[in-house]
């Protein structure tokens, strides 16, 4: 499937670039020769069905949003058709401003700027070039769903800046799926996963009807904003609380959520987040929630006390800024129109302005003993055995334990017998497991 996706968008693209190849040169014969000559009209994409047709074809792109769109993509995937604009000027010996564009530092070709859309379809004409800046409008779909955009240098005029496609519509255009970002420092989140299913899951009946709600939204949610008409009452997102002790399945609800709906999760990394300097973590921020805005990811804050804290008095300036920090990132979630979900261990460390605007708040519990026993006998591998003397009910009863700290014990126990060459599961190995669990916490067994 994603050869014939790659292969259909290349198709496409040959004919979108010849189309362009054609348009400029009749533009630049209009500039030097005075030559009146139309280019050629642009390719009918109605009945194509490759991706990058149909979102031409879904935004109903004009001609010029169409030059605007290949200008930022031609860099990427056929940078010498824009050699045409490397003409010096002989009477200033220089670059004729005209055709706008820059020279990139490791890039030695032409990289497009607005300029050079304004050459190409604007002409001389002032009306025409104000009609254009309209594209690079904050309302236009361009910016409204991170198509592209225009990169400016600081204090320059506007369509100085560089025409820039982004990560995720290159990826649309040239292997016809979305583009998932790399952990990096531009980019604080990690996507997260898991091979478990819903019935891996062991929660309270309680806690399991809430977790329905979040599936209910996400089914449901557009229909209810949309079709119901109830956008102009409520905002679109959804935003859920999950506390409780380590280990009880909230990262896996996450991920559970993520895979039943074919959704990317996120987890917000936060220590590239949180920074010392005023300014810097909300501008950290702003770069997963714009990155994440027109996406179908779930955003997942593990340890969210340590961003989302209660607001202090404020008696000195670090205070101030640390409020405003809390007031920002309140803003941002409540504005987010996706699934954003904040995990802590204690639900009193979260600021109450947060609390109020959760959907839902669910409590994610240390399992009682049957649902300790079901964990247990989840966990092991079908195909080992166990000890006769190793009394799984026995011990569920006796240790209370999260379902994390179950699998790292089970996790122990299987190495143990792989260590001595069986597929016996013994009891002492299983409690050597435990009394390390425990260790951790300094208990005793």
């Amino acid at each position: 499937m994603g050869i014939q996706l790659i292969a259909a968008n290349a198709a496409v693209l040959q004919e979108e670039l010849e189309w362009f190849r054609l348009l400029a040169t009749a533009r630049m014969q209009q500039y030097f020769e005075g030559t009146t000559q139309e280019p050629p009209p642009p390719p009918d994409l109605r009945k194509d069905t490759s991706v990058y047709a149909q979102i031409v074809t879904h935004y109903r792109m004009n001609e010029a949003e169409r030059i605007i769109l290949l200008l930022a993509l031609i860099p990427h995937i056929h940078p010498q058709l824009l050699d045409i604009f490397f003409v010096k000027n002989a009477t200033y010996d220089r670059g004729f401003t005209e055709f706008g564009g820059i020279k990139g530092v490791h890039h030695g070709g032409f990289l497009p700027t607005g300029e050079t859309a304004a050459f190409l379809l604007a002409s001389s004409s002032l009306q025409q070039r104000f009609i254009l800046i309209r594209c690079f409008s904050p309302d236009h779909f361009f910016a409204k769903h991170q198509i592209l955009k225009l990169t400016p240098a600081a204090e320059e005029p506007l369509l100085s800046g560089t025409l820039t496609l982004s990560a995720e519509y290159l990826s649309l255009f040239t292997q016809g799926v979305a583009h998932q970002p790399d952990y990096n420092i531009h980019f604080p989140a990690k996507r997260i996963e898991t091979g478990m299913e819903w019935e891996d899951l062991v929660l309270e009946s309680h806690a399991m009807e809430e977790v329905e709600e979040i599936r209910t939204w996400i089914e449901y949610g557009r229909t209810l904003l949309d079709d119901w008409g109830m956008s102009r009452k409520i905002k679109p997102g959804y935003r859920s609380l999950f506390y409780g002790p380590p280990g009880t399945g909230k990262s896996l609800t996450a991920c559970l959520l993520g895979k039943t709906f074919n959704m990317d999760v996120y987890r917000i990394d936060l220590s590239l987040v949180v920074s010392k300097f005023i300014g810097e973590t909300e501008k950290n921020l702003a770069m997963v929630f714009d990155r994440a805005i027109n996406q179908q990811w779930i955003l997942f804050f593990d340890e969210a006390d340590a961003l989302f804290g209660k607001r202090t008095q404020t008696s000195s300036s670090n205070d101030r800024y640390a409020n405003q920090e809390v007031a920002y990132l309140l803003q941002r979630i409540e504005d987010f129109p996706g699934v954003v979900i904040l995990a802590t261990n204690l639900k009193a460390n979260i600021d109450e302005a947060f609390s109020r605007r959760f959907q839902s708040m669910i409590y994610f519990s240390i399992p009682s003993p049957e649902q300790r026993l079901r964990i247990w006998q989840k966990s092991f591998p079908d195909h080992v055995q166990l000890e006769d003397k190793l009394n799984l009910e026995e011990i569920a009863k006796k240790h209370e334990m999260a379902g994390g700290t179950i699998i790292n014990v089970v996790r122990y126990s299987c190495l143990m017998a792989l260590k001595q060459g069986g597929k016996t599961i013994l009891q002492k190995d299983v409690i050597a497991g435990i009394r390390k669990e425990y260790g951790k916490d300094g208990k005793i067994v």
